[in-house]
């Protein structure tokens, strides 16, 4: 049995909890029906702040972990795995809790609403007052004994310490008797100022997110000051905490107990040496101590609803395979704004990361849309875009840059070849990854299988499955209406497997055939033509309807990363959690091999086996 007050009331409401919003909305919607003044109603203000302070939350959530602008003063440089996202999905409980007692203390003292809506600086002077003098000592006192007394600390505040690296909603990720608490402090300025009778609206507004836009400052993992205004002010570091001096705090707990103000600590001789020489080393070494990625996936954007499916933006949403869901509306306008400032001017930039085999693996992304790429005078800066990537990594040092989908289309720069060819000299190997993606979907065919169909037949991974089926003595239909093209992959393989390969130019060819294998998209009428128990392997962009009810569909090629895999939290498109794109697999394996060659063009058939069996001697498993 578990202490008491560790668990929330509403813990078994799941995301129904938020129907405890409904009283305030209810409200609100019943003053603005009858044509009332919602704006005097203490339910459209506790409604109001709550989003601002989700606002807030967010937008440092945003800042801290757009690694194009942070990564540079990144304090802890592990990265955010699924585990730590589940922890703290709940984050906002704290939220739900201040509004509903915020609410309750109206109700029973209704001389707090006649509090007025204008400025008044005495209630601000007299709020941080308080603040300083009776929340600041009052939380460190709180906070020191919940680390002091082993019983507290493991029922309680243990909960906060289990995320390994602190982050905006770390800050809110407490038991519901560590929040009860912080509320009576937080309320202290309030309701002093109140009690002095120069309280206001506008004091609970900047007090409740001056309180949340610190803490957040604390947790954000980024130290965003100048080591040269402690040089200047020294008394600041008294006065206002940093986000080193807080992450301190996390990684050695017994030290830096404060809430904002460090003079605390120092008075409670708590306080970590090392803060201010740690603070000031990450400000020096900024853009000096990031850590070179050994490899990067260079991918791009599907669609404009996919492009919030980014780590920095919804995090628990990114943690999830994509789809479309009705909160990703209000936001899509806006979405499409940014997009139009990207299709003018925006350069690739990296948007998670993680670790494998203590090699650090970078996912950057290149600004340009799914149906970009098929636009003939979009070819030019599209392909100048990936080159800047490409040479931005080379001078970087990184290892291996790996194309991911239509990076490396083959009209658009030959899968790859148009940079190699122009750069000759690059350090950085550039791998398209369809090796281990031919792979994938070979090993997904079973050894009885006599006859398959292949759309999409004379493309890279269309020529190297034809040409490995064949070899295998299986016989290849080969879908297109280009004899010279099919004749050209047929005089490949060798003479005594020619005759496995057949061309064909009707989907009717293959009415008798169970193993379809789509490289190009097929709508449902050509699917009809797949006999009853038919089989869909794919490795088309975007997949194919599942139209077939009497038929069955696989996926795109992937494959699950390693057990060991490190600091991973976002699903890459709609793979499950763990799982990547056959191509970014085969990229990594790339690496992990220390393969010297770059993997471009045309599909070497003779090493489909040798980079499945790297896949397999590092743990990557099919999908």
């Amino acid at each position: 049995m578990s202490a008491p007050f560790v668990n929330w009331p509403w813990e078994n409401l799941g995301s129904h909890k938020y129907l405890l919003y409904g009283p305030f909305v209810a409200h609100v919607a019943q003053l603005w029906w009858t044509g009332e003044a919602i704006r005097n109603t203490w339910s459209f203000h506790i409604l109001l702040l709550c989003s601002l302070r989700y606002l807030v939350h967010q937008l440092w959530h945003t800042y801290c972990n757009m690694h194009f602008l942070s990564l540079e003063r990144r304090i802890n440089q592990q990265g955010v795995d699924f585990k730590q996202v589940d922890h703290e999905w709940n984050w906002d409980n704290f939220m739900i809790l201040q509004a509903l007692v915020g609410s309750l203390m109206l109700y029973m003292f209704p001389s707090f609403t006649n509090w007025k809506l204008v400025w008044d600086t005495r209630g601000l002077i007299v709020a941080l007052l308080l603040h300083m003098v009776v929340s600041e000592p009052l939380y460190y006192g709180i906070h020191r004994l919940l680390h002091t007394q082993p019983k507290l600390f493991t029922s309680y505040h243990s909960l906060h310490h289990l995320s390994p690296v602190p982050q905006p909603f770390t800050a809110g990720n407490a038991t519901f008797l560590e929040h009860i608490l912080l509320l009576t402090i937080m309320a202290i300025p309030m309701v002093g100022a109140a009690l002095l009778g120069c309280g206001s609206i506008s004091l609970i507004y900047i007090h409740v997110l001056a309180f949340d836009f610190l803490r957040c400052l604390g947790h954000c993992n980024t130290e965003i000051f100048a080591h040269q205004i402690f040089e200047v002010l020294p008394f600041l570091k008294y006065l206002l905490y940093t986000p080193t001096y807080h992450s301190l705090h996390h990684t050695e707990k017994d030290c830096n107990f404060c809430l904002f103000m460090p003079i605390y600590d120092l008075l409670g001789n708590t306080l970590n040496g090392k803060s201010w020489e740690i603070q000031k080393q990450i400000s020096l070494n900024s853009g000096k101590n990031v850590k070179v990625p050994e490899f990067v996936f260079l991918a791009h954007i599907v669609d404009i609803s996919s492009a919030m499916h980014v780590p920095f933006l919804f995090r628990a949403y990114a943690s999830y395979p994509f789809s479309m869901r009705w909160f990703l509306l209000p936001v899509w306008l806006p979405t499409f704004l940014v997009m139009c400032v990207m299709w003018a001017w925006a350069k690739p930039f990296s948007v998670s990361f993680y670790n494998l085999r203590n090699k650090l693996h970078h996912t950057w992304v290149v600004p340009r849309f799914g149906f970009q790429y098929f636009l003939p005078f979009a070819t030019k800066g599209i392909n100048k875009q990936i080159e800047q990537a490409i040479l931005k990594a080379d001078r970087m040092g990184v290892k291996v840059l790996s194309l991911a989908a239509l990076n490396k289309n083959e009209a658009l720069n030959g899968g790859g070849t148009l940079f190699v060819n122009k750069h000759p000299n690059l350090r950085v190997r550039v791998v398209h990854g369809n090796t281990l993606t031919a792979a994938v979907i070979l090993n997904e065919i079973p050894d009885d299988v006599e006859e398959v169909f292949l759309t999409g037949a004379t493309s890279k991974l269309g020529r190297a499955i034809a040409l490995y089926l064949s070899r295998k003595h299986v016989r290849v239909l080969m879908l297109t209406l280009s004899t010279e093209r099919f004749q050209k992959i047929q005089k490949e393989a060798p003479v005594d497997c020619q005759k496995y390969l057949v061309q064909v130019t009707k989907y009717q060819a293959a009415k008798n055939c169970k193993a379809w294998i789509v490289g190009k998209w097929i709508t449902p009428r050509e699917q009809s033509w797949a006999p009853r128990g038919a089989h869909f392997h794919q490795f088309v962009v975007p997949p194919i309807l599942h139209f077939r009810r009497d038929c069955t569909y696989g996926d795109l090629a992937a494959m699950k990363l390693p057990q060991d895999v490190q600091g991973l939290g976002s699903c890459e498109y709609t793979m499950d959690r763990g799982v990547v794109h056959a191509c970014h697999a085969g990229g990594v394996v790339h690496s992990l091999e220390g393969w010297t060659h770059h993997e471009v063009g045309a599909i070497d058939v003779d090493r489909i086996d040798v980079v499945w069996k790297a896949a397999m001697k590092y743990g990557f498993k099919p999908v």
